[in-house]
């Protein structure tokens, strides 16, 4: 019986590294990225938590060999770093939560980031099955984390806000234990803050203990470039007329006499900035990523509370440092940045400058959300109308590796056949 953990909210860090971008969705050959690059420079820069997927292609056999490595190892332990993966999501018409396919996924995450457990496992996408599947997956996850300790917190992840308010209500009803975290992701943006109007109250009531806020930037969405379009084409899910008005506030934000008035450096600024604040009674208070001298912070030593979470997605070394002086330019605004900045060695000039930068992301944001009109808070349909998940009864191994086993003895996989069709969950 593995011992319990201490709240989540104790412990994730106030930002995360996300590794989507480490896929061919994002990026035409993820393999061409400078990956373990990336990931180092992170570890270096005080980020202390990494989010991956199955579903992102190679992403966690790119993370995994980033931090399998002399440099890693010799500076990094393992204990100072979370891992966050998923399971349930095999393709983008493919989704398996059943418990063999569970643990199966499990394992093949241990093996593939080269770690004996993993912090915390999401339920991925879980708008696209079943209430019911949901709950199964939930349990099976729990009962990994019960038995082995392999998994520390559990938690589900998708797009549609009501949905997720709705799965969580359910599992905290049906098991009597609350989700340990529950990621959104393109659901506070400059363009859609539902997850604050809608879903924060009732994810607060369902007892959630972190709520990570993914994909500031939409999937892309909100950039001058465009949508982003990778070796799958333009996979992304808005409607022309949504990109048209994105545009047209990308035009008029450029056309400001305001210093680094581009439409995606005023999304990524205004996100973290909002969530951290509006965020915090689902935030976390981890290692902050400061800038100051790599210690095991918290954030009561820099404003006192709870941070909001964020994740970011990075592809190369450059845009991963502008993000992380964006976010210690954000921290050093905070009611106690000042010290911060001091500690951290930037001086109080970097506090001013926050306060400036704040400003004047404000007046930005106030306009562009203006020109979006009635598209702002906009969500697309997910899944899609007419959606079938093609996955049925496929046969898995069942075991889970477990820190009994070495990589030297791998365990024999015994097969196990799930059966299909799950009905959604009764209401009670």
């Amino acid at each position: 019986m593995s011992q319990r953990q201490p709240p989540l909210s104790t412990r994730l860090p106030p930002l995360i590294c996300g590794t989507a971008t480490f896929n061919n969705q994002y990026n035409p050959d993820p393999y061409a990225l400078p990956t373990t690059a990336i990931v180092h420079e992170a570890l270096s820069l005080g980020v202390r938590a990494f989010d991956t997927s199955p579903y992102y292609g190679p992403a966690e056999d790119l993370l995994g060999s980033a931090l399998n490595t002399p440099f890693v190892h010799q500076n990094f332990p393992r204990r100072d770093y979370f891992l966050l993966t998923k399971v349930g999501r095999l393709r983008g018409d493919e989704f398996d939560y059943s418990a063999a396919w569970v643990r199966h996924s499990v394992q093949r995450s241990l093996e593939r980031l080269h770690t004996d457990y993993l912090d915390a496992v999401y339920c991925h996408d879980v708008e696209f099955v079943s209430p019911a599947e949901v709950l199964i997956a939930v349990t099976e996850l729990r009962k990994i984390r019960d038995e082995t300790g392999v998994v520390k917190y559990v938690g589900i992840s998708g797009y549609p806000v009501t949905i997720l308010c709705e799965l969580a209500e359910m599992v905290l009803a049906k098991t009597g234990e609350p989700l340990d975290l529950v990621m959104s992701y393109a659901n506070f943006t400059l363009q859609n803050t539902r997850l604050a109007s809608i879903a924060q109250p009732r994810l607060e009531a369902a007892g959630v203990g972190v709520v990570p806020n993914a994909s500031v930037l939409g999937m892309g969405l909100l950039r001058r470039k465009g949508v982003p379009i990778g070796a799958h084409g333009d996979f992304h899910p808005s409607p022309k007329e949504l990109r048209a008005a994105i545009q047209a506030a990308s035009a008029w934000s450029d056309a400001q006499d305001i210093k680094d008035n581009q439409l995606e450096k005023v999304a990524i600024r205004w996100a973290f900035e909002h969530w951290l604040h509006d965020g915090a009674s689902l935030g976390s208070s981890g290692d902050p990523a400061s800038g100051i001298p790599w210690q095991r912070e918290n954030t009561e030593k820099y404003g006192g509370t709870k941070l909001g979470v964020s994740v970011m997605g990075v592809s190369n070394v450059e845009e991963l440092r502008e993000t992380m002086r964006v976010w210690r330019s954000i921290l050093d605004g905070l009611e106690n940045g000042e010290k911060t900045a001091v500690d951290a060695g930037r001086g109080l000039d970097d506090r001013i400058s926050s306060l400036q930068r704040q400003r004047d992301v404000e007046v930005l944001a106030r306009g562009i959300r203006e020109k979006l009109g009635d598209w702002v808070d906009y969500t697309w349909s997910s899944p899609a109308p007419g959606f079938v998940n093609k996955r049925s009864a496929p046969a898995v191994p069942a075991p889970l590796l477990t820190p009994a086993v070495t990589p030297d003895q791998p365990p024999k996989r015994a097969v196990v056949r799930e059966s299909s069709g799950l009905q959604s969950m009764p209401q009670t």
